[in-house]
């Protein structure tokens, strides 16, 4: 069952509405599904978790805002902004976070800072993150459509302890990128280093 929150807080200059309409001509039909399921599963680890619920409907709505747009959009705004030049040696898996908050600013008005930091974390986490960090974190990664293994697990440790679902993705996250020989974005790294050690006996 659909819970759509009814924005009162002015956080966004859009209702929840206006949102989902922005957001079904960004994205195509698979993508624009999944931040359906996004919101809502962060809906509920909002509310479990004493966390902003509009805030999290926003968050999980536009975390992939940016997911479709073309390489040279994202690009053109690390050099017009003056971002960290690193960025141009990673690809969208970063981009469409750390870069996409900025085209949230630009395109839909939005200025709430926690809300942007959420967005900018929610593919490489941070070494400090508040709970709607957290949540968006985990609800992109345990969304009901995702299947891949350990998801189950996944979804198991974030309904008993939010911070060691944290730990559990990262330390996946990372393991998977090894095992391809994939690059590994430097915020990553500290993630890991900040949350894996820390819950080790929850995720093992």
């Amino acid at each position: 069952m659909t819970e759509e929150i009814t924005y009162s807080h002015n956080y966004i200059p859009l209702t929840r509405d206006e949102l989902v309409a922005r957001l079904r001509e960004a994205l195509r039909d698979h993508r624009f599904e999944h931040v359906l399921r996004v919101e809502q599963t962060a809906i509920e680890l909002a509310k479990a978790n004493h966390v902003d619920v509009e805030k999290a409907s926003i968050v999980g709505l536009c975390h992939d805002y940016a997911k479709q747009r073309p390489d040279q959009d994202f690009i053109d705004e690390i050099k017009n902004k003056h971002m960290d030049p690193d960025l141009l040696n990673y690809g969208n898996a970063i981009w469409h976070g750390i870069v996409g908050a900025e085209l949230l600013k630009d395109e839909l008005g939005i200025m709430d800072e926690e809300i942007l930091n959420a967005v900018r974390k929610h593919t490489t986490g941070a070494a400090n993150m508040t709970l709607l960090d957290q949540v968006l974190y985990m609800a992109d990664y345990i969304e009901p459509g995702r299947d891949f293994p350990g998801v189950d697990k996944a979804r198991e440790i974030t309904t008993k302890n939010l911070q060691a679902g944290v730990a559990y993705q990262t330390k996946q996250t990372l393991l998977y990128l090894v095992e391809r020989n994939s690059p590994v974005y430097p915020r990553t790294l500290e993630t890991y280093n900040a949350w894996v050690p820390a819950y080790q006996k929850e995720i093992d």
